[in-house]
């Protein structure tokens, strides 16, 4: 098939396996695209990894141990689909590792309280989860089945994130400061999470049904279902405008898409001193790659 029939077969519902043709420009934006996810994944164990030792309790410390190796596993698994697609995995970590590849905007951010380890699981992975259930229905086959593994986890760490922020709500005023403190501080780059209000029609993304939701979508789909149980907690959204009007719409402040622009690009208050993280360990951990490598030639 020439490109344009690929897009009307990927359009109608059809998916693409690994060794079948596709255009240059779907390669290359699907490539872009997983790997971006997958540097997301392995970025976003960082904010809270740093808390497993200061967890409050045993339980805690093991459940966000959990959590991290589930999201490290997940990276391992997408690196593996941008393998797959000829982009090898070093070259992937070549990119990340000097600011030229990207990583989601949430993930830029400091952690200044066990509230925030809350927040981060229950809320920024739901928002997650949203974007990630659309890409079940991916055009590319080997994205779609791995990401049912992957939502099935996700789930998983929302009811974790919730349980912790339940305990702290529940618990002193102190404990309910910090859970509210940390809702102000991450509902705006909460709301930029989606990306720009870009029409679906107009997104690559979606033309060439690697994802299949829009923007917008996505982000009144989190609204909708995670807003009423933050309210039901009693705890308050630092945005006067947010409301929902009679035809199900919600309305809110436009998010500063310029700070979104500036953060993702690694100009993020931690984006240096994360990718310095990540750099030392891989010098670190270069002779046990070396040592492998050896063996298996």
């Amino acid at each position: 098939m020439d490109e344009q029939e690929f897009l009307e077969y990927v359009q109608a519902g059809g998916q693409v396996e690994a060794g079948d043709w596709m255009p240059d420009e779907y390669r290359a934006r699907l490539v872009k695209f997983v790997e971006m996810h997958a540097n997301s994944e392995l970025m976003g164990v960082l904010p809270e990894r740093e808390w497993i030792l200061r967890a409050p309790t045993l339980q805690r410390k093991l459940a966000l141990t959990a959590k991290v190796q589930d999201e490290v596993g997940h990276a391992q698994l997408l690196y593996r689909v941008v393998e797959d697609l000829g982009k090898p995995r070093e070259s992937s970590f070549d990119d990340l590792l000097s600011g030229k590849a990207k990583f989601h905007n949430v993930f830029h951010y400091a952690t200044a309280s066990w509230g925030d380890v809350g927040v981060i699981a229950w809320l920024v992975d739901a928002a997650a989860i949203v974007s990630q259930k659309a890409l079940l229905k991916s055009s590319y086959a080997p994205y779609a089945r791995i990401m049912k593994k992957i939502c099935w986890e996700e789930s998983f760490h929302i009811l974790h994130g919730r349980d912790v922020v339940l305990a702290m709500v529940t618990g002193t005023d102190g404990q309910r400061e910090l859970v509210q403190d940390a809702v102000n501080r991450w509902w705006p780059p909460l709301m930029q999470f989606h990306g720009n209000p870009i029409p679906r029609d107009e997104d690559p993304m979606y033309v060439w049904r690697i994802k299949s939701q829009g923007n917008e979508e996505a982000r009144q789909q989190f609204l909708e279902g995670y807003v009423p149980q933050v309210r039901e907690l009693g705890l308050e959204l630092p945005d006067p405008k947010l409301r929902r009007r009679d035809d199900g719409v919600w309305e809110y402040t436009e998010p500063d898409w310029d700070e979104l622009r500036h953060v993702v690009t690694g100009h993020g208050p931690m984006s240096e001193q994360r990718l310095d993280l990540r750099r030392l360990a891989r010098a670190n951990s270069a002779w046990a790659t070396q040592l492998l490598l050896a063996e298996a030639a």
